[in-house]
């Protein structure tokens, strides 16, 4: 009777390992140190902890995914987004609702997910500049980057329109608290761009990529540029000369998306809930300078008070920033990416 026992056990150990074995989920995300700290932090500590094979691809945004649901051949389980690509893909259709009875963020901060996509980490769209040109003095406000006279040399800024006009706007000399407002209109976006026209002669690079701005920060190519921070902390542990301000830095969050028609939905749904734990997310901050959306990551020991200290979503910080807004992206990013377009053609 005991060895039927021992057999019985042995066996639904071996078919619940086999089940397992069978789930996998497909997940692109943007390649170079973000998608490598993802990587260490999440993927493969998630995949080892429930048996849930993970492939991971790179890809360049929403764009792939609207090619892959328009066409009926959608591969992606899972998608990195930033949150307002998301929202407006959302809004296309082109995403799958998620399950939050399956997804826990109970522990969430509650701008830090929605509907379509829950939020992976906390980041920063700041300015950066090359400290063997400027030093310790370097801008300390978008209207400093846009000056030419007070801070010559080159610039690379960014190649998409998500976080472009709002540093232009600012810099155009609008009040943080009224940067949305401002650009809720075709004259708004119209006025960023000019701003941004007028730096267009000063600027070598329109950047494409965090693994591109990092390089070209690392490389020395440009003096000053735009970027997300913790690219730049990594590439400054690279050697990099260079420093960043969070003052009126964009405040935003990288999230998870399921395309719609995704081939392991419901094994997406399974591994979102568990990166979206604690222990694993207060992993992240020790491969990128990235904070968690779980508050409970913070609760573990894991994240010493002076790393939290330098991460985008410390009261600190978070208090010098702009909050992106994702109903303006979802109501403007069409519009305003083809206007952006425009100007970068001419």
């Amino acid at each position: 009777m005991n060895i039927k026992i021992a057999t019985a056990v042995a066996a639904s150990i071996l078919a619940s390992a086999a089940v397992a074995a069978d789930k996998s989920v497909t997940i692109a995300s943007w390649g170079g140190s973000y998608q490598e700290a993802q990587s260490k932090a999440l993927f493969e500590p998630a995949a080892s902890n429930t048996g849930i094979e993970v492939k991971q691809e790179t890809y360049g945004g929403m764009s792939d995914v609207r090619l892959q649901v328009s066409s009926g051949q959608v591969t992606l389980d899972i998608v990195a987004s930033g949150s307002g690509s998301a929202a407006r893909a959302a809004a296309e259709g082109l995403l799958e609702p998620l399950d939050y009875g399956v997804i826990d963020v109970s522990n969430f901060y509650p701008t830090l997910y929605s509907d379509y996509c829950v939020g992976g980490d906390v980041f920063s769209t700041v300015y950066a500049w090359n400290t063997d040109t400027f030093g310790d003095n370097g801008p300390q406000s978008w209207a400093d980057f846009f000056d030419v006279e007070k801070f010559p040399g080159k610039r690379a800024y960014r190649g998409k329109v998500a976080g472009a006009l709002e540093p232009a706007i600012m810099a155009d000399g609008v009040a943080p608290e009224d940067v949305y407002d401002v650009l809720g209109s075709e004259e708004g976006i119209e006025r960023a761009l000019n701003k941004i026209r007028e730096l267009k002669p000063h600027i070598d690079v329109f950047w494409t990529s965090g693994a591109q701005h990092a390089q070209l920060m690392k490389d020395g190519e440009v003096d000053m540029t735009t970027g997300w921070n913790g690219r730049f902390d990594n590439a400054k542990k690279d050697g990099a000369k260079v420093a960043y301000s969070f003052n009126q830095a964009l405040l935003d969050y990288d999230c998870f998306a399921v395309p719609k028609g995704a081939p392991n939905k419901d094994v997406a749904m399974e591994f979102l809930n568990e990166i979206s734990k604690p222990e694993y997310q207060d992993d992240l901050p020790k491969y990128i300078t990235y904070g968690p959306t779980n508050k409970a990551a913070y609760d573990t020991g894991e994240i010493t008070s002076e790393v939290a200290a330098g991460l985008p979503s410390s009261p600190e910080n978070a208090a010098m920033q702009v909050p992106v807004s994702l109903d303006w992206y979802a109501k403007w990013e069409t519009i305003a990416a083809e206007m952006y377009q425009e100007m970068l053609t001419e």
